[in-house]
């Protein structure tokens, strides 16, 4: 992180052949999430120490997926790092999409990043792409509701307890409901958050000879599951809300449980952000028993598309942004419930760090998902809350669809297994899967 830019420009051939006034300037694609808006707000300090200007395109998750996925297959270069994550890095470095991250300084000390991350965005053992957070899912629930109803929440709870829970902290006049949960379409947001919980109850997407799975009743129970709780206990147009509509509900006040990604404890607990602050307590994502809980893992993390222009400042801003001195940097100004979490094992032996009230059942959440044994009965993919084949984010988006059209009261769950289980059988068959 401390050479110059030059040092930087000779370890790699594309960077020897740029010319200074091409490296001033790095285009990066980002999710707009909190901790990517964060980041953007240090960027001034990375370009008074670099020289290198930063420009940001900032989209919402599933336009993201969309622009940067159209972007590098068709090698449109539009930007010199693309925010991406645990499904498309391992296929996109083995079509060569990406640059290896295999020269990264001694000082970044790339043996840190937690196994469970650097695993999940290596293909054949090169790194393609440096965690910027990890994270799991969990439970986000009120302590102040869940004592109200006499309740008291376990560490491991059942999808049962959470339900009844959930029924028992709803409070309509009041605009409290008892969960708030994704129903929003895309493979990434509804539909990551359906199949982690459906591994939880004995689903999986392929059986070993690669037939869609939609018309088990594992699938059936998931989705009944789902749709009589969010009707119960959910708030009025779920099938529309994603990660940040669900962020926003929890922090106003107006949600008892939210399971979702561990990354948003640091905004729930954040005084300034959540009038709930004070009264958040946490627990591991749900189980049914079966032996799989119904969390997922993932890394939002920063990749350069091979080809572009600006390698060795891409780099450079990679290196910067995914530090230890970075995670310093955060918790300097803004404490250490707020730094990047999930993807360096140091932070998790700092004691400062180990304080944070969510710290621990973040670690324990990434830890218990195991990507390569997911489901209650094997299955032939690689992924927790996805499929790792290409074909999975064009099958799983259109699915998605079809669920939160159930959300949205516009057909019937045994509709929408159906025609699940046809697409995906149509469009397996037509990838020479079966």
């Amino acid at each position: 992180m401390k050479n110059s830019i030059r040092v930087l420009m000779g370890a790699c051939a594309l960077g020897a052949l740029a010319t200074a006034s091409s490296a001033e300037t790095i285009t990066i694609a980002t999710v707009n999430n909190g901790d990517m808006i964060r980041m953007q707000g240090y960027t001034d300090q990375f370009t008074a120490k670099t020289g290198i200007d930063v420009e940001w395109v900032t989209l919402e998750e599933n336009v993201l997926r969309q622009r940067v996925t159209t972007d590098i297959s068709t090698k449109g270069g539009a930007f010199d790092i693309m925010t991406i994550g645990m499904y498309e890095t391992p296929i996109w470095g083995a079509n060569g999409w990406l640059v290896p991250l295999d020269d990264l300084s001694a000082e970044y000390d790339v043996d840190d990043i937690l196994p469970a991350m650097a695993g999940g965005l290596s293909h054949d053992g090169t790194l393609y792409a440096a965690p910027f957070y990890g994270e799991s899912s969990m439970i986000m629930y009120r302590t102040d509701l869940m004592e109200k109803a006499g309740l008291e929440m376990p560490a491991a709870p059942t999808w049962e307890f959470v339900r009844e829970a959930a029924a028992a902290m709803t409070d309509r006049d009041a605009d409290i409901n008892g969960i708030c949960l994704r129903g929003k379409a895309g493979w990434g947001e509804g539909g990551a958050f359906i199949t982690a919980m459906s591994n939880s109850f004995g689903a999986r997407w392929f059986d070993m000879d690669w037939n869609a799975q939609f018309d088990t009743d594992a699938w059936a129970n998931t989705l009944n599951f789902f749709v009589g709780m969010m009707n119960e206990s959910g708030p009025a147009g779920y099938a529309t809300n994603g990660f940040n509509e669900n962020l926003s509900l929890f922090q106003q006040g107006k949600c008892g449980m939210w399971i979702d990604a561990t990354v948003a404890a640091s905004f729930v607990t954040n005084p300034a952000e959540s009038t709930v602050a004070d009264s958040v307590g946490f627990a591991l994502a749900p189980d049914t028993g079966l032996g799989k809980r119904s969390n997922w893992l993932w890394a939002w993390a920063l990749a350069i598309p091979a080809g572009t222009q600006q390698e060795a400042a891409a780099k450079q801003f990679i290196e910067w942004a995914t530090s230890k001195d970075y995670i310093e940097l955060v918790a300097e100004n803004e404490g250490w419930a707020n730094v990047p979490p999930g993807a360096r094992t140091s932070l998790y032996e700092n004691p400062n760090y180990i304080e944070v009230p969510f710290a621990q059942m973040t670690l324990d959440s990434i830890l218990s998902a195991d990507p390569n044994n997911s489901t209650v009965e094997p299955s032939p993919y690689v992924g927790v809350q996805f499929a790792a084949i290409p074909e999975f984010a064009g099958i799983a988006t259109e699915v998605s669809q079809e669920f939160s059209a159930v959300y949205a009261g516009q057909q019937t769950v045994e509709e929408a297994l159906a025609k699940a289980q046809a697409l995906t059988n149509d469009a397996m068959e037509a990838a020479g899967y079966r």
